[in-house]
């Protein structure tokens, strides 16, 4: 495929992971390919690694990027820095970006190192990146769902995107390009209700499709509407490590703060815990201060000792890990078993399905709530859609599933491709021009 030459591609950046696709001389929508240690996948893990090193008496930074990364992380050949969900800081106005080694380096600026690397990757299997892309995004890039904080989060990868040498960069609502790749399945036109639950959003669109589906005045596709919230895969994983995890590391614990008084062990902490994009941070003389200044006050010190070990040894993508198996494990069985080791504390536990549905309750509930806006707000009817079409990770989630069933009928659930329909779909918008 190296030869296709391309006239422009799209790029599907997500929080977990992204995609590379082009549309090929026949008018076929091909995903580019990557090595990894498991194989050839059409995925990319959206993971930076940071390496100190030292160019004629000069320091510099040198980035590894996708399963490069976590094989650098994972060596401990040299100390380096680990940075994943980079997407998920894109509408955060008060994060100005981070040091490393002395160097400061803005969201923009780790967008585009990750973004460089997956492109050089993917010119294996697609050949010279063109000057044209279209570009994957949320409706809603976080839960302040508001019209300018969407504007601020895509100027943001729109200024990474441009980094990276690209003159012509165009925007597609995610859902609405897992449309396109669904409609290539179509010999009639339907109706859909397109949901695409990614790391960090899960978003809806509402839209014709077929090969007779309307379009506009001006030829371009008609939606209905649009919905979404910041809220998928990575808040699921955080109610699980919010469950079984902070516990057993102190959380909600407390300290001996006088001869007669106890306080609870600071929350802080523990938030940066639960957030992916946020473990990195937690790495800091800061955190670890507060560990060892508490940990002999502590009425459960055992805890504190297991979190500062975490901290220090950089336990985070392992914890990631050991969530995702537990959460792929629960999509498939009703119990599971949840196992993560830390130093001096071991964490197993067996937990059900009912069990994990009770945590995330509010989360399923926020995205039902989500697609029932987008009802109201288009005056459609359940019954008057045709199909439903799941797509992304968490599109496996039992009780993901079940709120689709229950409001549009199980029979009207479609899926397929979870991981790739988005990027598929990215190529198809840009083969349109």
């Amino acid at each position: 495929m190296s030869n296709i030459r391309p006239k422009s591609i799209g790029l599907d950046f997500g929080t977990s992971n992204s995609a590379v696709t082009c549309v090929d001389a026949t008018g076929v929508a091909r995903l580019a390919t990557f090595s990894s240690p498991a194989g050839t996948t059409e995925t990319f893990p959206s993971i930076l690694h940071f390496e100190r090193e030292v160019e004629n008496g000069m320091p510099s930074l040198r980035a590894h990027a996708g399963a490069a990364a976590i094989e650098r992380y994972l060596s401990h050949d040299s100390p380096g820095r680990l940075i994943r969900s980079l997407k998920a800081y894109l509408a955060d106005r008060s994060f100005e970006g981070t040091s490393l080694y002395g160097r400061h380096l803005t969201l923009a600026d780790l967008i585009a190192a990750f973004l460089r690397k997956l492109l050089e990757a993917a010119t294996a299997t697609i050949g010279p990146i063109p000057q044209r892309v279209v570009v994957g995004r949320p409706v809603n890039f976080s839960n302040e769902r508001s019209e300018s904080a969407n504007s601020f989060a895509q100027a943001q990868l729109l200024k990474a995107v441009q980094a990276c040498g690209f003159e012509h960069v165009v925007f597609e609502y995610e859902p609405v390009a897992a449309a396109y790749s669904y409609e290539q399945t179509l010999r009639r036109d339907e109706l859909i209700l397109v949901g695409d639950f990614g790391g960090g959003t899960s978003d809806f669109s509402l839209l014709p499709v077929g090969p007779g589906a309307a379009r506009d005045a001006s030829g371009e596709r008609v939606i209905l509407g649009n919905e979404g919230v910041a809220i998928a895969g990575d808040a699921f994983d955080r109610q699980i490590v919010r469950h079984l995890v902070a516990p057993a590391l102190g959380f909600g614990t407390e300290y001996q703060a006088a001869p007669d008084k106890t306080l609870p062990v600071p929350n802080w902490p523990y938030a940066g815990l639960e957030q992916w994009h946020s473990l990195s941070l937690l790495n800091r003389p800061k955190v670890l201060q507060i560990l060892e200044r508490l940990r002999p006050l502590a009425l459960a010190p055992a805890a504190l000792e297991a979190f500062a070990y975490f901290v220090s040894a950089d336990l985070g993508f392992k914890l990631h890990e050991s969530v995702k198996a537990l959460k792929t494990a629960l999509s498939q069985d009703p119990v599971a078993t949840f196992d993560f080791h830390c130093g001096p504390a071991t964490i197993s536990r067996t937990v059900a399905r009912a069990e994990f549905e009770q945590w995330i309750q509010q989360e399923l509930d926020a995205i039902g709530g989500s697609v029932d806006r987008l009802l109201a707000t288009t005056g459609v009817r359940s019954e008057d859609i045709d199909h439903v079409f799941l797509t992304g990770g968490s599109a496996f989630v039992p009780s993901v599933r079940r709120l689709f069933a229950e409001r549009f009928g199980a029979q009207k659930i479609a899926g397929g491709r979870e991981f790739t329909s988005v990027a598929t779909g990215l190529a198809l918008r840009a083969a349109r021009g």
